[in-house]
């Protein structure tokens, strides 16, 4: 057999590979029970009547499933009050995400976004052959939006916003986001990533439905993964004018969201009530968790997110470490901070114990 190996792109040598959250281990014998905070899950079960429509697609899973989506795409468009034209799903908004880059960018072509934000930018954007222009937060952990504008150039094809920010948890207003898009030219595709829109409660951030009615070169990112609690499903899907969606439309790949995860996502758009009782749980439960870590005396940025951050730079690892010998697992950024999605209230107690004892020891 040769020894030689097939050719492979050579920018594949330089792409990240995607860290997924540490999944959680079962309790060892006489161990703590490993409580998974690393990925921004959902805690609770799937929404009532989400069951029983995948029990049913399942008896169909040996066909292929609607390629169109067409009764999650009537269901969006009755409940965003959008056209269908406007409409487009993929493989959790993630994958919406690598489409539209596949649809805008290329060699040559530069995206840009903030610095740390979600960990997939920079990995679709290399894939595709693009360049990333990645602008630096605040020091309070915020998108620098003048900064981002000024950025922009006759390169720039797509810039992503991502709000709430993941992994800081902090969002932009209405005012500043504004006075950013009317900075960006008309033929820049500016994506507002909403993975955790449903957890917002400061009213200055703007829905970025009303932003995309108002302006063509917007488009909103959402998912079904988050509140929703369907991580395991993959269903995202975007709101753009018509020349965009239908861009996502051909980048799409054939029948990728299973017929399963449109049904269950059609139920969850059913069951809104219950869902928005589950996030009011999860609110007060963050901010419980956000004051008893500033009472210990961590600087907290304002979430809007199920998650909060917290910078630890060269005490990120250890503090992990610590979670972990504990029993929670959270997301660490090594040499920056870490990630704790808000959870169960029996893990989010054992997390503030284990930061609250860091602390004493800072």
């Amino acid at each position: 057999m040769s020894e030689t190996s097939p050719k492979l792109r050579a920018e594949l040598e330089r792409i990240p590979t995607y860290k997924p959250g540490k999944p959680g281990k079962p309790a060892a014998a006489g161990g703590p029970v490993a409580y998974k905070l690393s990925s921004n899950e959902n805690p609770y079960p799937p929404l009532p009547g989400v069951l029983e429509s995948v029990s049913a697609a399942a008896c169909d899973f040996n066909r292929y499933p609607d390629m169109a989506c067409t009764g999650l795409m009537n269901e969006l468009s009755d409940r965003f009050g959008v056209p269908l034209s406007d409409l487009a799903t993929g493989t959790g908004s993630v994958g919406v995400a690598q489409q539209l880059i596949q649809a805008t960018s290329g060699p040559g072509d530069e995206v840009i976004y903030a610095w740390r934000s979600f960990e997939a930018y920079p990995i679709i954007t290399q894939i595709s052959g693009a360049s990333s222009v990645q602008v630096p937060l605040t020091a309070g952990d915020v998108h620098d939006l003048d900064a981002m504008a000024d950025a922009i150039t006759d390169r720039t094809r797509l810039v992503f916003v991502c709000n709430p920010n993941n992994p800081t948890g902090t969002a932009v207003r209405r005012a500043e986001l504004e006075r950013f898009l009317d900075r960006v030219p008309a033929d820049v595709l500016v994506v507002l990533d909403e993975a955790y829109r449903e957890f917002i409660r400061d009213p200055e951030v703007p829905d970025g439905v009303e932003l995309y009615r108002k302006r063509a070169n917007v488009c909103v990112l959402r998912t079904f993964s988050k509140a929703y609690g369907l991580a395991g499903l993959r269903v995202g899907f975007a709101i753009a004018h018509e020349p965009v969606a239908a861009a996502l439309r051909k980048t799409a790949v054939p029948f990728g969201v299973s017929q399963l995860a449109q049904e269950a996502a059609i139920a969850s758009l059913r069951a809104e009530d219950e869902l928005l009782g589950r996030v009011g749980s999860l609110v007060c439960e963050r901010t419980r968790v956000v004051d008893a870590l500033r009472a210990q005396g961590w600087t907290v940025p304002e979430t809007q997110a199920n998650f909060v951050w917290l910078r630890l730079g060269e005490s990120t690892v250890p503090f992990a470490q610590a979670c972990e010998e504990h029993g929670v697992v959270i997301r660490p950024f090594p040499g920056e901070g870490v990630r704790v999605t808000v959870g169960e209230a029996e893990a989010n107690d054992i997390f503030l114990k284990v930061a609250e004892a860091f602390r004493r020891e800072l």
